[in-house]
């Protein structure tokens, strides 16, 4: 049975390189920090959210009634769960497991529509079951790294139905070509963004959602009592400025350049798995597990892809960093791989022998 709770931070150890955790580096940035220290000040006050939710229904040109703000975006799919009752629910993987388990969590069955790889996993509207009343894909999605037309996307909406779209990289994309977050004329559409990836604040869990006022006003009534604490209501008021959108949007096309690096320096027998558009690359390796091992070994963590359904033990998601990190871990890569492929006294192969 697929482990659907398995993330990138379970494959962190003391003493790896972390290529597991789709976090940018480097973050949060120095004047975030600031920020933050300054917020626990304040922390003796019970939340009000209501000038974070201001920003952020600013920042995506939405009204604040259209805006839910949440411990992080994972609180959304537990939300929708809750407050849900969806007779045909389907999830598109291979993609972001947390959606699919809190729909079973909350006892209702999921359909899985999986993507296939000679398509480059790329979304067909059309293939989507015609009844699903719930429909929960990634765009870019996690762990493919593909961007998929947003008008593909928006063919999904419907009346009668709530399609989610998990926007959790739109900003690692220059210029969020594909992001539906100031989208209101698609039916049922709820935009599940947040401030983990871009801006390094996995461990405060901040995130929000977008959608029509009375889903977000359901979703909100399964909340508890002030969800979102102080540090991260700051953190959402100060990352929806125009200054930290500029800067988001540099961070992205930096990414462009350090994902080309990555991939240009892949050996050989390294399979790119589509078309990468976010900050990590899906590879295909031949004894991906056996690899996976060897480059722990070598000090390197890597995300397991075979916990995604409809992927392999062969599957490695990686994420990008800077060009002289991607050299490193592409030469580790190529001596793991040769390691693996290196014949015993006897002829066999050490897969063989295992």
């Amino acid at each position: 049975m697929t482990d659907l709770h398995h993330h990138g931070d379970a494959e962190l150890a003391p003493g790896l390189v972390d290529l597991a955790v789709n976090v940018r580096a480097g973050t949060p940035p120095a004047w975030l920090r600031t920020l933050l220290h300054a917020a626990l000040d304040d922390s003796a006050r019970y939340p009000d959210a209501g000038p974070a939710r201001a920003a952020v229904a600013a920042a995506h040109g939405r009204d604040p009634s259209e805006v839910l703000l949440t411990a992080g975006a994972a609180e959304t799919f537990v939300l929708l769960a809750r407050a849900l009752k969806p007779r045909h629910a389907v999830v598109v993987h291979p993609s972001f497991t947390e959606p699919e388990a809190a729909l079973l969590a909350a006892g209702h069955p999921v359909t899985r529509h999986l993507l296939r790889a000679e398509m480059g996993y790329r979304l067909a509207p059309d293939d989507v079951p015609h009844d699903a009343d719930l429909v929960v894909l990634g765009n870019p999605t996690n762990p493919t790294s593909v961007l998929h037309p947003a008008a593909a996307v928006a063919a999904l909406g419907r009346p009668g139905r709530i399609l989610v779209v998990d926007e959790a990289f739109a900003d690692t994309v220059s210029g969020e070509p594909e992001s539906l977050a100031g989208r209101n004329d698609v039916p049922g559409l709820l935009v599940v963004r947040s401030l983990t990836k871009t801006w390094g604040l996995a461990g405060l869990r901040v995130g929000y959602a977008l959608g029509p006022a009375h889903l977000i006003a359901q979703l909100a009534a399964a909340q508890p009592q002030w969800p979102v604490s102080v540090p991260a209501l700051a953190a959402l008021t100060a990352c929806a400025t125009p200054a930290a959108r500029v800067e988001a949007e540099d961070a992205a096309r930096s990414l462009e350049h350090w994902r080309s690096a990555l991939l240009g320096a892949l050996p050989p027998a390294v399979e790119v798995v589509g078309e990468p558009r976010s900050s990590f690359v899906l590879l295909r390796v031949p004894d991906g597990l056996g690899v996976r091992q060897e480059l722990r070994r070598r000090g390197w963590a890597v995300r397991r892809g075979d916990t995604f359904p409809g992927l392999s033990t062969d599957h490695l998601r990686v994420a990008v960093r800077d060009p002289e990190t991607s050299a490193a871990v592409a030469a580790a890569r190529a001596e793991a791989v040769a390691e693996r492929r290196v014949p015993h006294g006897d002829g066999r192969t050490p897969e063989a022998v295992r």
